[in-house]
């Protein structure tokens, strides 16, 4: 029997819906990939509260599924460690998506590392997003993950259109992700101009601004927007190409973005970003050895010699995401039948 969310009351002859705890609550992957027959159980606060072990504790018997996504970063080691315990002793079904093998905003892996361990060997079911990441996760942590397409991530805006030789590039202030840049904003800004176009570099609205990069705005050398985070996918779709900036990484949603609405990726070396979509176009960019500008420079005036990608064919990209959900639903429904109950 389920329950008629506007009332409340049970539905006689229909099956009561899974209740999935989703951390985070949440966001634009979250919503895409949760299925019908499933309901999110809240609260809708970030950190999430289903990662504090005492709120984990008291309402265990309120989920059927926990299912964590990302957002737990913020946790020391032995937090996470312990967090993982108790949802083995609880017997609460957890389910993994590994979205990042690398946690971008850290200066090293170790502690991202150490969190994968901890919530991997927990998990009933680990899925992730490229083969490619499936096979790390495999050779680093043992477990086998499920490799589901990432969903559709915007719907192009008929009005708006592309300029042909214009290269975007978001960027900010210095972090361990990119920590120069300045220097990518040169060497985009050399590939776009040998390739006929111009680059303009997108900050979002209450974001620091490099100083090397308003230096070269002031002086003309690119072109400077600051706009809100919901309007990024127009940012992307009035782009030629766009410029991944950061040295590590594993998927970047980004790239669907762009798939989405047409725009051609120019995209780092570290992670599985070209694993994604056939139209990235690599660069050499990793925490190792850091940028190779020449190489940027390079990607950029070779990504705008090609044409403009179509924008992704709206009915493939439904049937795409209900695919994945249609996965989703069955893992959910092959690990709650399966729970444990302490």
């Amino acid at each position: 029997m389920s329950v008629d969310p506007s009332r409340g009351e049970p539905v006689p002859g229909e099956p009561a819906p899974l209740r999935v705890a989703s951390v985070p609550f949440s966001d634009r992957y979250v919503d895409a990939v949760l299925p019908p027959g499933a309901v999110r159980v809240g609260p809708e606060q970030e950190p999430s509260r289903w990662l504090d072990e005492e709120f984990l504790v008291a309402h265990a018997g309120e989920v059927d599924v926990l299912h964590l996504h990302s957002g737990y970063g913020h946790l020391g080691v032995r937090e996470i460690e312990r967090w993982a315990e108790t949802v083995r002793r609880l017997g609460v079904p957890l389910v993994v998506t590994v979205h990042q093998l690398r946690d971008a905003g850290q200066g090293t892996r170790s502690r991202h590392d150490a969190h994968l361990r901890a919530v991997l060997g927990t998990a009933e079911v680990v899925l992730t997003l490229t083969p490619s990441a499936a096979d790390e996760i495999a050779e680093r942590y043992g477990r086998t993950a499920i490799v589901l397409a990432h969903p559709s991530m915007a719907v192009p805006d008929p009005e708006l259109g592309a300029e042909r030789g214009l290269v975007g590039v978001p960027l900010g202030p210095a972090s361990p992700a990119v920590p120069d840049p300045a220097a990518v904003a040169r060497a985009a800004a050399s590939g776009a101009v040998s390739g006929g176009g111009r680059l303009r570099v997108l900050a979002r609205v209450g974001s620091d601004i490099d100083p090397g990069v308003r230096a070269m705005a002031e002086h003309g050398e690119l072109e400077l927007v600051v706009h809100r985070r919901e309007d990024l996918a127009a940012q992307l779709q009035q782009l030629h190409v766009a410029v991944l900036p950061e040295r590590c990484g594993t998927h970047s949603r980004d790239v669907e973005v762009c798939r989405d609405v047409g725009t051609r990726v120019v995209a780092p070396s570290c992670g599985f970003f070209a694993d994604q979509w056939s139209e990235v176009v690599t660069y050499a960019n990793d925490e190792v050895d850091g940028l190779d500008p020449v190489s940027l420079t390079a990607a950029v005036s070779v990504a705008l010699t090609s044409p403009m990608p179509r924008p992704a064919d709206r009915g493939w990209r439904e049937e795409q995401a209900e695919a994945v959900r249609r996965v989703h639903a069955e893992v959910y429904a092959q690990v709650a039948a399966d729970r444990s109950w302490v």
